[in-house]
């Protein structure tokens, strides 16, 4: 079918998530329309390439069309793509679930609950937290704490948790009970009798404008939790497998929290899973048949996704991926202090392979300047006027460069 053709079925049919979709639909738009990639490189309908800066929507990890992970998703294929994990189980869970454990220090987690996404992530370990209490003796503990600008999903439960009106919906008063706070300083003030649990993504906010926390942070507010024997949940949907130099943004702090929630690079972008890590402690809390954890999803553990994820950790060992990110890291600093000097440039901010760069502007300049982007090989999505570039962890260094030139081309 002709490109037009394509682009006016996609228009008259399609609805997209955090899209303006009259603009998108109106006469003249021509929708981009990926429909191949490999490495940080995207073509579209056209043959037009373009650099994938925020990693397909953070969730590329070793680039597109891996070997490795192609071969793996295609050799699982010839076996088995999806059976039922509700009293069934198979080799790739297990041996991912495995995997993952040996990925955190110390022995504190052992056990995986595998699910779709980040949003069940954290809706599986806020359930857990509940849950737990209700039926080990502490029901009054029902309050979760959250952060002021917080994001954590959009399912009706995790999104009660997030901070940020914009993404919660027409009613803004449903699911948890949820209190929020600013700072440490005042969750200190909180009496923790009636708290479950205190959620925070590490280090970073990712769709708070890329708001880094101060550094020690994560180390006091663990502490903090584990002296009023309050659950810590970590949700590194955005931050885990590589972005922040590390594995899991918590080790930069040396922290193994109750719940560390894993999605999107969980299989470097391939397939939806996600993992709800936790301890030996929560676990036992659910043993007896009264106590079953009643949650789950079709596809929970599906063949296909665990092939992809443990073919992802196999190229982070094979091709020593976190020791070749340190030199990049340290370019994109060098590049984002030089940008940092245009004209409209406000602030940048980086956190590993995660940069975020403010410009002046009325509302929709970071959308103008992302839109410009494009003309000079890039693509991109700004968080209102905070320009992202989150680019595969393959990123080579004349990428990262041409990323950062189209957006000096773009804001000028």
């Amino acid at each position: 079918m002709p490109p037009a053709a394509l682009a006016e079925l996609e228009k008259r049919h399609s609805w997209h998530p955090f899209t303006p979709m009259q603009a998108w639909t109106a006469e003249g738009h021509e929708p981009v329309m990926i429909e191949s990639a490999s490495g940080c490189a995207l073509r579209d309908q056209h043959g037009r390439e373009y650099l994938d800066g925020n990693a397909s929507i953070w969730t590329n990890i070793h680039g597109h069309n891996h070997p490795v992970i192609n071969a793996a998703i295609i050799e699982q294929l010839g076996k088995v793509a999806h059976t039922s994990f509700l009293g069934f189980s198979h080799s790739t869970a297990a041996l991912l679930a495995k995997e993952l454990v040996d990925l955190l220090p110390g022995g504190k987690m052992e056990r995986v609950f595998f699910s779709d996404d980040g949003s069940t992530a954290i809706e599986c370990a806020v359930r857990m937290a509940l849950q737990f209490w209700r039926q080990n003796g502490q029901p009054e503990r029902d309050t979760i704490v959250a952060f002021d600008r917080a994001y954590h999903g959009d399912t009706l439960g995790a999104a009660s948790l997030g901070g940020i009106p914009t993404f919660k919906g027409s009613a803004n008063q449903f699911g948890y009970r949820v209190v929020r706070v600013q700072s440490l300083d005042e969750l200190r003030e909180l009496s923790p009798e009636r708290l479950a649990a205190v959620i925070i993504e590490p280090l970073i906010q990712g769709v708070a404008n890329m708001r880094l926390w101060p550094t020690g942070m994560l180390r006091e507010l663990n502490a903090w939790c584990g002296q009023k024997d309050v659950f810590l949940i970590l949700d590194e949907v955005m931050t885990g497998f590589g972005r922040t130099g590390k594995m899991f943004a918590c080790q930069h702090e040396d922290v193994v929290p109750d719940f560390l929630c894993l999605a999107k690079g969980l299989t470097s972008g391939y397939l939806p899973l996600a993992a709800t890590l936790t301890t030996k402690r929560v676990f036992e809390g659910f043993h007896g048949p009264e106590n079953t954890f009643y949650y789950g999803h079709s596809y929970t553990a599906n063949q296909l996704g665990c092939a992809a994820a443990l073919a992802s950790l196999r190229v982070f060992r094979e091709e020593a991926v976190l020791e070749h990110l340190q030199p990049k890291i340290a370019f994109l600093a060098e590049l984002l202090a030089e940008l940092g000097k245009q004209p409209r440039v406000v602030a940048t901010r980086q956190l590993g392979l995660i940069a975020g760069i403010d410009v002046e502007g009325p509302a929709g300049t970071g959308a103008a300047v992302c839109l410009a982007a494009r003309q000079h090989g890039l693509l991109t999505r700004p968080i209102q006027n905070t320009l992202v570039l989150m680019p595969p962890l393959c990123v080579t260094a004349e990428e990262l460069l041409r990323m950062v030139d189209a957006l000096r081309l773009a804001l000028s």
